[in-house]
């Protein structure tokens, strides 16, 4: 609740729509069991109380956690009751194993994702040169020959590697807003010009028949209930 009260201080505002718990993940925490200590924690040492009453007061509206794993929200769905979650680079062009079931629960609970990196913290922006980055490290090679691959596709239908990468998510209907990224004005026109740029159906189709995005993976502009 101090930390809570201190953001407000903050950010000068007298409550806020969404309360997000962040990185109790894996990736930021450095071990499972790390990660599942600071899941405890939040619920044994009141952190997840603090932010229900919040939520049930009327203080903010919605409250969920921001991570670098979709397994971890999938935990914290079976231990308490969340409105959303902000997930970085665990759904994108690259990656679609949140729907295993993750994203199904999400569908059946009607809980929203702010999906952030898009571009899996680089490649899917910069395409497969030297020193392209995933998962904010050198992308291994079986990565860089897949975004190659999903390269030579976009280029057959005139579209950017980057513009593909940034609509695909958002064909999800649980995801309700993309979190690009940006360090300077320039960049957030360019995100925004993204993603008014007509991609051709065809693209995703040729994407998934050539076996690059999964075969359930909902398209942008496709009937969620026609989706293979």
């Amino acid at each position: 609740m101090r930390s809570y009260e201190a953001s407000l201080k903050r950010l000068g505002v007298d409550n806020v729509d969404v309360l997000l718990v962040h990185d109790v993940c894996v990736f930021s925490q450095g071990s499972q069991e790390a990660s599942d200590a600071k899941v405890r924690e939040l619920f044994d040492g009141g952190g997840y109380r603090a932010l229900t009453d919040l939520r049930d007061s009327g203080d903010i509206a919605a409250i969920g956690a921001g991570v670098n794993e979709w397994q971890v929200c999938e935990k914290l769905l079976g231990l308490g009751d969340f409105d959303g979650f902000l997930l970085a680079g665990r759904y994108t062009l690259l990656e679609q194993e949140a729907l295993d079931s993750f994203l199904p629960l999400c569908e059946k609970r009607d809980v929203g994702i702010i999906l952030g990196g898009p571009y899996n913290s680089g490649i899917l922006a910069t395409g497969a040169i030297e020193g392209a980055k995933y998962n904010y490290a050198d992308a291994p090679p079986e990565i860089m020959d897949r975004v190659r691959q999903i390269e030579a596709v976009c280029a057959a239908h005139d579209t950017p590697l980057i513009a593909a990468a940034l609509q695909f998510v958002l064909g999800h209907p649980c995801v309700k807003t993309v979190v690009p990224g940006a360090v300077s004005a320039k960049e957030v026109e360019a995100n925004a010009a993204l993603m008014d740029r007509q991609i051709p159906a065809g693209l995703w189709s040729d994407l998934r028949s050539e076996g690059l995005i999964r075969p359930d993976a909902p398209l942008p502009g496709e009937d969620t209930n026609d989706a293979a």
